[in-house]
């Protein structure tokens, strides 16, 4: 892998991970169109890091407070029923389903799940899905002629049923093509809740799962003579500075915006893959272009 290759999906990686628009579908997606090598899901992984480091420090107000909870409700049980605590517990029971999945799974997601057939249509389903979420939302929110507007749940509400149905959605992203926030915020919308409570939970969920995975992928890149170190921390880098700038702006858009642009985008770029494919201009396997 080149530096020029490593800074466009470092990029690609920081600017896609929190949108529900599938990081790993569009690192796979830059690779090929680009006629690059496919960078793989230990990049993926790895890169990954840096954007949940980013994560790591935009809540750190709230992961500080909620670890503190936590790890004084193991000792004190007047403290689990603080909320703070039980988020703790609960991003725990969450994470649950994608780590068995995730490990059960690990030669299908490195190898049949990457095939861009797969990706577009979950591209195009996954959008659906989010389509149908955000405007059941949307309906609670303003309400309409005969109803009145309707208050959406906050984590405050959360409890260990929502939290592994929540854990359940994040799993489903280990397939390109579906995102990991979309899947999880569209469940959220779906039980209920608020977009920004959905959000904010997804990304919190996202943590131990994420860090997990770009672990124990480096553990096993630094066994292996496969990995382009350099370029490598250098996209992680660009990742976290990128995934940093790109939270902000979520967090800011999805409480006052629908998530019909994602939609349509999503939707989109799925039938352009299947065209391209069908017509033989991209292999679905490879990365090399074919035309």
């Amino acid at each position: 892998m080149s530096w020029f290759e490593s800074l466009i999906l470092g990029l690609v990686q920081g600017l896609t991970e929190f949108l529900p628009v599938s990081s790993s579908a569009h690192l796979r997606l830059t690779a090929a169109f680009s006629g690059w090598e496919d960078p793989g899901a230990a990049f993926t992984a790895i890169t990954q890091i840096g954007t949940e480091i980013a994560v790591l420090i935009y809540f750190r107000k709230d992961i500080g407070r909620i670890i503190s909870a936590w790890l004084r409700s193991l000792t004190n049980k007047e403290m689990r029923r603080d909320h703070d605590a039980q988020m703790g517990w609960l991003v725990i029971v969450g994470s649950i389903p994608i780590g068995v999945l995730g490990l059960t799974l690990k030669d299908q997601i490195e190898g049949p799940f990457r095939d861009l057939r797969i990706t577009a249509t979950m591209l195009i389903v996954v959008g659906i899905i989010i389509g149908i979420a955000d405007r059941l939302a949307a309906r609670d929110e303003s309400g309409g002629r005969h109803r009145a507007a309707k208050q959406r749940k906050g984590l405050e509400d959360l409890g260990v049923k929502d939290g592994l149905i929540f854990g359940l959605c994040q799993s489903a992203a280990l397939i390109p093509g579906v995102s990991r926030s979309g899947a999880t915020i569209s469940g959220g919308l779906f039980m209920g809740y608020s977009r920004e409570s959905a959000a904010r939970y997804s990304f919190l969920l996202a943590i131990p799962a994420v860090l997990a995975s770009g672990l124990f992928e480096l553990k096993d890149a630094m066994e292996s003579d496969h990995v382009t170190w350099g370029p490598t921390i250098f996209a992680t880098v660009i990742a976290f500075v990128t995934g940093y700038a790109v939270i902000a702006w979520f967090m800011k858009f999805i409480s006052t915006k629908s998530f019909m642009p994602f939609v349509w985008y999503r939707i989109a770029l799925g039938i352009v893959i299947i065209a391209l494919v069908a017509t033989g201009v991209l292999s679905p396997h490879a990365a090399e272009s074919a035309g």
